[in-house]
């Protein structure tokens, strides 16, 4: 069942997903060699905390943390752990945040350090088809829309969708109707209309689109062991062009200075 949003509800969409936007740059500040990931997420759940919001993702059907941190081969659903981050890692950090009844979330992937071309490569293109799949979320285009857009670019570079995991509409539930592949037909899938609120999150990989899951039942792997970056934002469609309720520019800013 999909639930379309009023444009109140929108606002308080995007009130929620800026403060995952705002999380994800706090966390950034602290990315470097020698860090853990469970560090991260204390920060994360205090900054949350602090603003007047619940970490989405904490408790949510058994899962232990506030964010997913998902490195190197790890493509989503990572837990935090002592282990500390190394030179040349990438770190993905889902962030999902629950304010005034409204879930929002995003995620990024992150460089720790200096990085090898090849797989800042797969960040960039990552990121790009992000953005191609966003300029499809408008009024009178398809879900395979979006997902082709997505697919299209990453396969155009050699890279590997996943299939298993999906994007999803976000509302009062962090996980709605419909879901959203980062592959698909041009032109198939349900008919996009305003109010419908979608995370759009591709996750790349290196090599094979094929995963495997772990024995804690959420880590997600790639099957040959080669990097994946996973980017996503909660977007509203609407007519013309969609309307980005999360952002990357608080992160940017910090990774720029």
């Amino acid at each position: 069942m999909v639930h379309y949003k009023s444009a109140e509800e929108i606002e308080l969409i995007r009130e929620s997903s800026l403060l995952v936007s705002k999380t994800l740059a706090e966390v950034a500040k602290y990315i470097k060699p020698g860090v853990t990931s469970l560090k991260l997420d204390q920060i994360a759940e205090q900054f949350i905390r602090d603003n007047n919001a619940i970490p989405a993702f904490k408790g949510y059907e058994g899962f232990p943390a506030s964010l997913c941190i998902s490195v190197n081969e790890v493509v989503v659903h990572g837990f935090p752990s002592k282990a500390e981050l190394k030179e040349g890692d990438i770190i993905s950090v889902d962030c999902g945040v629950l304010k005034n009844k409204f879930y929002g979330d995003s995620a990024y992937t992150f460089a720790v350090g200096e990085i090898a071309p090849e797989v800042q490569q797969l960040l960039t293109v990552t990121k790009e088809s992000l953005t191609l799949g966003i300029e499809k979320a408008v009024v009178g285009m398809r879900l395979g829309d979006i997902g082709f857009a997505v697919q299209e670019h990453a396969e155009k570079h050699g890279y590997g969708v996943v299939r298993e995991l999906v994007g999803h509409g976000v509302g009062k539930h962090l996980h709605e109707d419909p879901q959203v592949p980062n592959y698909g037909k041009r032109g198939s899938g349900l008919k996009l209309q305003e109010g419908l609120v979608i995370a759009i999150e591709p996750m790349i990989n290196m090599g094979t689109h094929r995963v495997k899951q772990a024995n804690d039942g959420w880590t997600i792997f790639t099957q040959d062991r080669q990097p994946s970056a996973h980017f996503e934002h909660t977007i509203a469609v609407s007519k013309g062009k969609a309307d980005i309720l999360s952002t990357f520019s608080f992160i940017e800013e910090v990774l720029n200075n």
